[in-house]
């Protein structure tokens, strides 16, 4: 019976020899376990952060790519704000410890009003270049319609020129049957130079219903053979410069034929050769006539 007791206590002892044996290696699994749950964890909070990490750098570079596409400068100082700001909160999330639970949880806030601003802004600058892009249409029809009237109106101005310059051709006056009479001192035609003492200028001014009637100035420059004028008496305007003339005359023009004489007085020696009147209106010469004078 003892020894029966013995075996019994023996066994029992035994047995709890072998169940803490058994309980420590459970816990020891158990541990091993929470170890392992704690390391996944671990590199999960890592993942996340780097991925927290990525977005603010990318973020931050969104930001300086919608600077680069405003011309309005309150936005681009604002984008430029934004984007300090996310290189800011980049810079302490790479500061802040991995156990600092709390930073992290504030800094993925602050990743979410960052991404939420950006968002807002990209929709801002792209109803912005929407804009632009509708102004630049409406401005590139506008230059093309200004374009358009300025050629209608070149050419209407081409036109209007073009029928200005038939109609003040065709108002010109013009002047034929000229002639070029010498006289002598008692009014005779003269058959030598050295007898003239005045020269009869003669035409006619033709009919012309488009011309302007009322006074006109009729000029005659009378030319010598070498191209000197016969008794420079006074000047007159023609193509934008003033010319001598040799005899002047105030007409009445009234848009009928009429018939003109005016005398040009010779006070010098004049050589044989041949003699040219030209007669001016208006500054515009109307006609011209000669005549060959002998010695």
């Amino acid at each position: 019976m003892r020894k029966l007791t013995h075996i019994l206590m023996g066994g029992f002892i035994l047995l709890f020899v072998v169940g803490a044996a058994l309980s420590s290696c459970g816990d020891s699994e158990k541990l091993k376990e929470k170890e392992r749950e704690i390391e996944e964890l671990r590199q999960l909070a890592e993942l996340d952060r780097r991925e927290m990490e990525n977005q603010y750098a990318e973020f931050a570079v969104q930001y300086a790519e919608l600077k680069k596409t405003v011309q309005n400068d309150s936005l681009a100082a604002l984008l430029d704000k934004e984007q300090k700001r996310a290189e800011q909160l980049l810079k302490e999330l790479k500061n802040v410890k991995a156990n600092s639970s709390a930073e992290i949880l504030r800094l993925k806030k602050e990743l979410a009003t960052v991404r939420a601003v950006l968002k807002d802004y990209i929709r801002q600058v792209d109803s912005l270049q929407q804009l632009n892009v509708a102004l630049v249409g409406e401005r590139d029809r506008a230059l093309a319609e200004a374009a358009r009237t300025r050629k209608e109106n070149t050419a209407i101005s081409q036109v209007r020129a073009q029928l200005e310059e038939k109609v003040e051709i065709a108002a010109q006056l013009n002047a034929t049957g000229v002639t070029i009479t010498p006289l002598k001192k008692n009014g005779k035609v003269a058959k030598k130079s050295k007898d003239i003492k005045t020269f009869s200028i003669d035409f006619t001014v033709t009919r012309n219903v488009t011309a302007t009637t009322g006074n006109r100035m009729a000029y005659v420059r009378l030319m010598k053979p070498h191209n000197q004028l016969v008794n420079p008496t006074g000047q007159f305007e023609y193509e934008n410069r003033t010319i001598d003339y040799s005899a002047a005359k105030a007409i009445e023009y009234d848009g009928e034929e009429q018939k003109v004489q005016l005398y040009v007085p010779v006070l010098e020696y004049l050589s044989a050769g041949k003699y040219h009147a030209y007669i001016f209106i208006d500054g515009q010469m109307i006609g011209s006539g000669a005549v060959e004078l002998k010695k």
